[in-house]
């Protein structure tokens, strides 16, 4: 296989599939799509689908508990409203709740502070003395961007990340033969889906280590050795989650960027203070610390049987039957649940809708008030699971990271390829679970 990809290997980086399979857009202007097009295409989705009036925007849930009596689950909302549901699918997935750094005096700052998931957009970063604290995939994606804009820009790393670089555009010839011709597109697309399929399972020795190569070929990039050492890794390639830049490295050759990696000790009122005792006084932190991924729908107040809490239940860490049922809270499904993350997950969603659809459908066949998938089931298929995790060598190599619970399981990765998830999750299996029928059928 790695032999057979070679070509790609060198020529891609990965570019996803940002399409749903039921609407596909043949006309994307380039392989990574920006925020504007993505959500155009989405917008275009909802309103093709007739979803609009289906959906409430700024309406968060703050809890939900399921009621024993009435085999339904009670919203409550942000605003102290509530609502009930027959069935809940929790879709909030792993990146919902933005992490911040537990540094001392961060509340202290005089500046502005603000999380890269919750974007301070009425604040302009032009000629400012900016911080970045975090170098990963948040980081890579907008510290080129505003390093146009600030006057200076410390960036605080921690680890070195594996950044390769992307083909990020197509020609006018591609483009419009992906408008015509439907096959095309199909081809593109297959293609893409293939290379993804392939190195996500992060066990091809061949696949490994070109794309290590590939990597550190896009760091030469850096041209102040100091730097370029700075920035490379320690750990080997997929221990963690690899990013694609064409333009992170060239920002280290800016001169109002500094790359910092002493450790952060404080933060007083005006600037940032690493170990070694040097106080680097800004006027703005951008803190590029990620999320709380391992939470998943827990970071709402969710209650199941006998009002057991999900944060209790996955007090040893989050898990469920293919990441989408867990025993305890019936009639709850979860799209991008516990071990989903990998590859591309607008396909992994789409087998997880697929799989409660068909749930859906046989809870209405066979008159079911509800269903919950049985406890050994759950348990067997984490146990066969986790052995499956223990097999990536990569991924116990010591590197920090979002991949595991305080316990040490890491409750976030799926250790097969794409197809290996669509298979397990479109196999019947009814027995799978418990269900009651409705009295009052």
């Amino acid at each position: 296989m790695a032999q057979q990809l070679s070509g790609l290997r060198l020529r891609r980086a990965v570019a996803p599939v940002p399409s749903f399979s039921f609407a596909l857009k043949r006309d994307w202007p380039r392989p990574y799509a920006t925020q504007p097009e993505i959500r155009a295409y989405m917008e275009d989705c909802v309103a093709r689908f007739g979803l609009w009036p289906h959906i409430r925007l700024k309406t968060p849930v703050s809890a939900a508990r399921w009621i024993e009596t009435q085999a339904a689950w009670e919203l409550t909302l942000a605003d102290g409203g509530t609502l009930q549901a027959e069935v809940l699918v929790g879709a909030v997935g792993m990146f919902n709740l933005p992490a911040w750094p537990a540094i001392a005096g961060l509340d202290r700052f005089a500046g502005t502070v603000f999380h890269s998931a919750r974007w301070n957009h009425a604040h302009d970063l032009a000629g400012r003395d900016v911080a970045v604290i975090g170098s990963a995939a948040s980081a890579v994606q907008f510290v080129p961007q505003i390093a146009r804009l600030a006057r200076r820009l410390d960036v605080y790393q921690r680890t070195p990340n594996w950044v390769r670089p992307r083909e990020d555009a197509y020609t006018p010839e591609q483009l419009a033969e992906f408008r015509d011709d439907p096959a095309a597109a199909a081809a593109e697309r297959e293609t893409v889906w293939n290379w993804v399929n392939a190195i996500q399972t992060l066990v091809d020795p061949d696949i490994l280590r070109d794309s290590a190569a590939v990597c550190l070929q896009n760091l030469e990039l850096v041209k102040d050795p100091a730097t370029r050492a700075k920035l490379t890794p320690d750990y080997p390639f997929g221990a963690k989650r690899a990013l694609i830049s064409n333009d992170w490295y060239p920002t280290f050759n800016r001169s109002n960027v500094q790359l910092v990696t002493e450790p952060i000790v404080g933060i007083t009122p005006e600037a940032i203070v690493t170990r070694d005792g040097t106080p680097r006084v800004v006027d703005t932190i951008v803190l590029a610390t990620g999320f709380d991924t391992t939470r998943f729908l827990s970071t709402i107040a969710v209650s199941g049987r006998d009002g057991v809490r999900l944060d209790d239940a996955w007090a040893d860490g989050a898990q469920a039957y293919l990441g989408i049922t867990v025993a305890g809270f019936p009639n709850l499904f979860m799209l991008y649940g516990p071990n989903t993350n990998n590859g591309s997950i607008i396909f992994q969603i789409e087998c997880q809708v697929d799989y409660l659809l068909r749930h859906l459908q046989r809870m209405t066949r066979e008159k079911l008030a509800w269903i919950e998938v049985k406890p050994e089931v759950m348990a067997d298929y984490n146990r066969r699971l986790q052995a499956d995790l223990d097999a990536v060598a990569v991924w116990h190599s010591g590197a920090h990271d979002y991949y595991r619970a305080a316990s040490g399981r890491i409750v976030t990765q799926w250790p097969h390829g794409m197809d290996r998830y669509r298979e397990i999750t479109a196999a019947d299996d009814d027995d799978a679970y418990l269900g009651a029928g409705n009295t009052g059928a």
